[in-house]
């Protein structure tokens, strides 16, 4: 493979910042960001994300869109299912099982946005529509996930469905035998963060238009990358922490967490390409599919699966998965990209 585009992203501002919260919490430095900037941050990327997306979607006619559309749907039935396939082979229990493939199914906010923003410095256009791909990726495929740690029963499973020695309500926070509700996840889901701002981002850049666009755009488009790398230094401070619990969560849940998104990634890539996305956003598409959430998964699986355990699946998606991605998933599914392009 090509390394330039490997140095180029791991020599970036985005992934050294990350890197320099990861070693600031690591040496026990005293750096903290402000609190609130994080949530602040956050709603500014996501709105700034979904605000640029409508206005290329207001450009875009509905046949363009239609088949990555199908493909991505597709994608969020057909990636939680094999994460699930393969913990049940690595012996993992049921609802813990179906608890991690609902986050390795869904997407992360920050590693599309991040994808994005490397897919652009390496002189790629990407679609304007991807934005409105998160959504379609992020919600089948938490129920998904959900329906697979039930049995499709709509109810908790058995106890001897739980990982080998766990114990219910084992994490802080779980209620041993509560049922889960599924009006109350799946409504965390769609009115959740980053569904909100991304489709209400959408709406407003469609409806106004590039014209409407510009008198915010300075503030919108012109800081977008200095706000990321804050972002990715506080992610850093986050992810510091999660690291401590590898040693946790074994070996196979750490295998799993990067050789699944690679292959999850790689499938995105072909969807991608076989939809009609360029190399851009066949490249986004793969780094969206070999994401694993670590807000709406969350939120949605506490509240479903009471007894499945986080420290399974934040570890994984935030200790592992997410690292790996920055670092080295979005040069692998670029070149894979390119090659499938050329």
């Amino acid at each position: 493979m090509d390394l330039g585009p490997l140095a180029q992203n791991l020599l970036s501002p985005l992934v050294l910042a990350f890197v320099l919260g990861i070693a600031a919490a690591l040496v026990r430095s005293d750096l903290r960001l402000p609190e609130g900037l994080y949530a602040s941050l956050s709603i500014y990327l996501l709105l700034a994300i979904g605000l640029k997306g409508g206005v290329a979607l207001s450009k875009t006619p509905l046949a363009e869109v239609a088949w990555p559309a199908l493909g991505t749907l597709a994608l969020g039935v057909g990636t939680p299912l094999t994460a699930f396939f393969v913990l049940r082979r690595l012996r993992f229990g049921r609802i813990d099982a179906g608890a991690i493939a609902a986050h390795y199914g869904s997407v992360s906010a920050v590693t599309f946005i991040a994808a994005l923003a490397y897919v652009a410095l390496a002189g790629h256009a990407v679609e304007g529509f991807m934005p409105a791909l998160v959504a379609l990726l992020e919600v089948p495929a938490i129920v998904v996930g959900l329906l697979l740690a039930t049995g499709g029963r709509g109810r908790a499973v058995a106890a001897e469905d739980r990982a080998p020695g766990a114990e219910p309500g084992a994490e802080p926070g779980h209620e041993p035998g509560a049922e889960p509700s599924w009006r109350t996840a799946l409504r965390e889901v769609l009115v959740g963060r980053s569904i909100v701002l991304l489709v209400g981002g959408l709406v407003i850049g469609a409806l106004v238009g590039e014209r409407g666009m510009a008198p915010v755009a300075p503030f919108f488009v012109h800081g977008f990358q200095g706000a990321l790398t804050l972002f990715l230094l506080e992610m850093g401070l986050t992810t510091a922490a999660r690291l401590r619990d590898l040693r946790l969560v074994g070996g196979r849940l750490v295998a799993f967490a990067i050789a699944v998104p690679i292959a999850h990634g790689l499938a995105g890539v072909a969807v991608g390409h076989a939809c009609g996305l360029g190399v851009g956003g066949a490249a986004v598409l793969g780094a969206m599919a070999s994401s694993a959430s670590y807000i709406a998964a969350p939120a949605a699986v506490r509240l479903a699966l009471p007894e499945a355990s986080p420290t399974l699946y934040l570890t994984a998606a935030l200790g592992v998965t997410f690292p790996f991605n920055l670092t080295l998933g979005l040069p692998l599914y670029l070149a894979a990209a390119v090659w499938l392009g050329a």
